[in-house]
């Protein structure tokens, strides 16, 4: 223990005497101090002393599905700063190739007694039945930002896909497109749910037959790679211009219509949906619907802190408005491209 209480006091930045007297819960020790030897010891990975371990760690879970996607790495970025201003350290976890999943963070968290965990673009459901059984018993504080499920007892924070869809319908109507096609995730995934809701609800306003839009929708995995495919697809059946769920699928749809040989935006439209890193700099630039990540991300750490706090948490989903983002990806239907 005495080479790991030299670590502990170079890290907490004390000396041993005085880490040593915190971990007795010495009342020499001022509560600022022993708070920064406790999260010494979390960091470091070693367990508090008995008289603690009830107490929640400064740990806090940002759980992501993956990096790759640039809204994941954004979300968690603007998060992890505003958890730092609270006092609180971030703790990132993802999944990767070799198979480290939501489950092993999970079990790990726990472990340390984690303070609370956010959510991003998954759910506590994706962690498995008994880490959420686990999370759930243990009351560990927790808030989903756009969750892939329903998740209707926990506290949630969503994008109005909804409102996202009908601003893209009405920035391609207004162009002159009538047979649009909408690309979204897969089936059950309640964001790509809600923006085909609303696709479906825009042309039954318009008096358009389901057999017309029907045919104009594509479920994809969400990678470039399948969005090309899926969007190919839709192209074939005549669509002259593409909504996205995401600025993944976007560039996806981009590279399906080139394989085409059609032209974007000659031939045909494409919009997404976060206005990621660079959707400005692609070729050619993304009309894209805007996420206001770090609106998002202050009200997801207040609500956090808040559960920390041991203030009841109302279960519920609170939406934010997107911003439709005109770029270069759109423009009028040509004569060639209605035939």
């Amino acid at each position: 223990m005495n080479k790991r209480l030299v670590e502990v006091a170079q890290f907490a930045g004390v000396s041993e005497v005085t880490a040593r007297r915190a971990l007795n819960g010495s009342p020499q020790v001022a509560p600022a101090t022993r708070e920064r030897v406790l999260r010494a010891l979390d960091v470091l990975g070693l367990p508090r002393p008995t008289a603690v371990a009830g107490e929640r760690s400064p740990l806090i879970g940002v759980v992501v599905p993956d990096l790759q996607n640039p809204i994941f790495p954004a979300f968690a970025e603007a998060i992890a700063g505003r958890l730092n201003k609270r006092g609180l350290i971030p703790v990132l976890c993802t999944r990767t190739s070799d198979g480290v999943s939501e489950s092993n963070y999970i079990d790990m968290l726990l472990a340390h007694n984690i303070g609370g965990i956010i959510f991003i673009g998954s759910s506590y459901a994706d962690a498995g039945v008994e880490q959420g059984m686990a999370l759930r018993d243990r009351g560990v504080p927790l808030v989903l930002v756009n969750p892939a499920d329903e998740n209707a007892d926990a506290v949630r924070f969503s994008a109005d896909d909804a409102d996202a869809v009908r601003q893209a319908l009405t920035h391609l109507t207004g162009m002159g497109h009538d047979r649009i096609g909408l690309l979204v995730g897969p089936v059950g995934h309640v964001p790509s749910a809600r923006k085909l809701a609303a696709f479906a609800a825009f042309w039954k306003a318009r008096g358009l037959p389901s057999t017309d839009w029907v045919p104009l929708v594509g479920h994809s995995l969400f990678s470039m790679e399948s969005g090309a495919s899926t969007a190919g697809g839709l192209f074939r059946k005549k669509a002259t211009a593409i909504v996205c769920g995401s600025d993944e699928l976007a560039i996806g749809a981009i590279r399906g219509a080139r394989r085409l040989g059609l032209d974007v935006p000659r031939d045909v439209s494409v919009t997404g949906f976060d206005d990621s890193l660079f959707m400005g700099a692609v070729d050619p630039p993304l009309t894209t619907c805007r996420q206001p990540v770090v609106r998002m991300a202050e009200a997801a750490t207040e609500a956090l802190t808040q559960q920390m706090q041991g203030h009841r948490a109302e279960p519920g989903v609170t939406l934010f408005e997107t911003q439709l983002i005109v770029r270069g990806s759109t423009g009028r239907p040509t004569q060639q491209s209605l035939m």
